[in-house]
């Protein structure tokens, strides 16, 4: 468990201390631990009792609250102020752009229990006569709701894959499955998945279900079974008919007429492109994006995969908010196999997430001067995550810009715009001399939260004016450069960069997303800019300033 998810649950409590009506102290008494946590240095579930308390502001019941979240994922208190809120209410404290207050105030003005009775409200224009809202705040939340609501029973790949790959394992196990394999959008790797689809060679019968029925998490309504929220669909073949059935359930319908496959029995897919005259095609490409001369153009050697990268870039360190010191992030990612790694943490604009400011940039320098001596077979390049604020600049000057190795600029703040003020903002920080990556061009948190409209092209095509490389984001949540953008990013020149903007030490296996996605937009090793060595990373740089 992260810092960030266990400090929730002392930010949920405190929210539905507020929505019943507790003391302002004790609320603020609540948020306030909720931060000293997200800010604790190091793991805190790896921490003993001594340690704890011997972090200033942790007092004997705030470690209490944490040992029982290690064990059970809350605390007693949590668990009977849950226990009285409508489930629909805890579900509204989870919608970004809804706080306490105005939940408060529409449960108990109007009786809304749950989003979809506020969506209504939204509808019937009931919210605008409220204390405290009016036509632009109905307008948010309404769109809030709506993309909220359209996201129900998906899920993010990057966080159900270890999930899903344990029920294979449980369903791999059951007498009548002699083997059982991923398909559909999940073999895919799509971002987003809408239901989790399994190919079997064994028997469609009761006992099957009855044993699906007996593990953990599964759940069945009418006829279709779910797991975790996620529907489950299941297709039994004949093992001669395996490889073409894999095939054609794992792709889109357009990419299967492209082809012309539908009957070759086969023994493996790749004996079934081989049949038709053509190269054997990655799943995660069968999308219906290519035609056949664009797929055949393809070299799969070439197509990136996680042991081309070289390097690993946008990390954070204690020094903002990260979980883990700059030494550690350090030996992590040179435990990894990586040949350099670059610190960017936030910049002072940043003020919520501890953003450096001049003195504490500088004393961070010193520290990777540092690092470098201490390990000289890794190379630590000192960067920043600086804010594009609202006229597109940056918030250092160039004399701090041009001091550092890497400068990743991204939008953190103001994200309510039209397309023409994202656009314009994001050209003008691309069009800084000082910058050498944009970050996670669109603000975009799948299935949390809409990104800013931006028009992709001349965003991309400014980066290619100006030798930018465009990060593909790759926490599970971002995924952003969306992949088919990565299309003509490729087309127009522009290095792609497979960024973690890891947090912690485990955040940087976060790589690995970006990579599923890449592969879809079929990014090469030589299009990827931290798949060059170190020696040809340090060279882009100073060809760049």
């Amino acid at each position: 468990m992260t810092n960030k998810a266990l400090a929730n649950a002392f930010s949920l409590y405190a929210q539905l201390m507020e929505l019943h009506g507790e003391s302002d102290f004790r609320v603020k008494s609540y948020q306030s631990t909720y931060r000293l946590i997200r800010n604790i240095e190091g793991t805190i579930i790896e921490k003993t009792d001594e340690e704890l308390a011997s972090i200033p502001r942790v007092g004997k019941s705030t470690i209490e609250k944490i040992n029982q979240i290690k064990m059970t994922g809350s605390f007693q208190e949590l668990d009977e102020i849950v226990a009285k809120t409508p489930a629909g209410i805890v579900e509204l404290l989870g919608i970004k752009g809804l706080g306490a207050k105005k939940i408060k105030a529409v449960w108990e003005t109007l009786g809304i229990t749950s989003p979809g009775e506020l969506l209504y409200a939204c509808k019937e224009n009931r919210l605008v006569d409220l204390k405290g809202f009016g036509e632009k705040t109905q307008a948010k939340i309404k769109e809030q709701l709506s993309y909220f609501l359209e996201s129900k029973g998906k899920v993010l790949y990057g966080h159900f894959e270890s999930k899903a790959e344990l029920l294979k394992d449980h369903i791999s196990q059951f007498a009548s499955v002699e083997r059982i394999e991923f398909t559909g959008e999940f073999r895919r790797k799509m971002p987003i998945v809408n239901h989790l689809e399994f190919i079997l060679i064994g028997e469609d019968t009761p006992d099957f279900y009855r044993a699906l029925e007996a593990l953990d998490n599964i759940e069945k309504n009418n006829e279709d079974y779910y797991y975790e929220s996620l529907r489950l669909d299941f297709l039994f073949v004949d093992s001669n008919a395996f490889a073409l059935e894999w095939l054609i359930s794992s792709s889109d319908e357009s990419f299967l007429q492209e082809y012309g496959i539908e009957d070759q029995m086969l023994e493996t897919e790749e004996e079934i492109f081989e049949d038709v005259g053509a190269a054997y095609v990655i799943p995660e490409m069968r999308d219906g994006r290519y035609t056949i001369d664009e797929l055949d153009a393809f070299n799969l050697n070439d197509i990136i995969d996680r042991k081309s990268l070289k390097g690993v870039v946008h990390n954070h360190s204690t020094y903002s908010d990260g979980t883990h010191s700059l030494e550690e992030m350090t030996l992590a990612a040179k435990n990894l196999g990586y040949e350099y790694m670059v610190i960017s943490d936030h910049s002072k604009a940043a003020f919520y997430a501890n953003g450096l400011n001049e003195d504490r940039l500088q004393l961070q320098a010193n520290e990777v001067a540092q690092l470098n001596e201490k390990y000289p077979d890794f190379s630590l390049f000192h960067g920043i995550e600086a804010d594009i604020l609202y006229d597109g600049s940056l918030d250092y000057n160039d004399a701090i810009l041009g001091s550092l190795d890497v400068v990743i600029a991204s939008i953190h703040s103001t994200l309510t715009m039209d397309i023409e003020k994202a656009t314009s903002r994001l050209i003008k920080a691309v069009e800084n001399p000082n910058t050498d990556i944009l970050g996670h061009p669109t603000g975009r948190l799948l299935l949390s939260r809409k990104g800013y409209p931006i028009d992709h092209e001349k965003v991309i095509d400014a980066c290619a004016a100006n030798g930018v490389a465009i990060e593909l984001n790759a926490n599970p949540y971002r995924l952003d450069l969306d992949w088919e953008w990565i299309i003509y990013a490729l087309q127009a020149g522009v290095y792609i960069s497979i960024n973690p903007d890891a947090h912690s030490i485990e955040g940087l296996e976060d790589v690995q997303y970006g990579i599923h996605v890449a592969r879809k937009a079929g990014l090469t090793v030589q299009e990827c800019l931290n798949a060059m060595n170190v020696d040809d990373f340090k060279a882009w740089l100073k060809a760049r300033h």
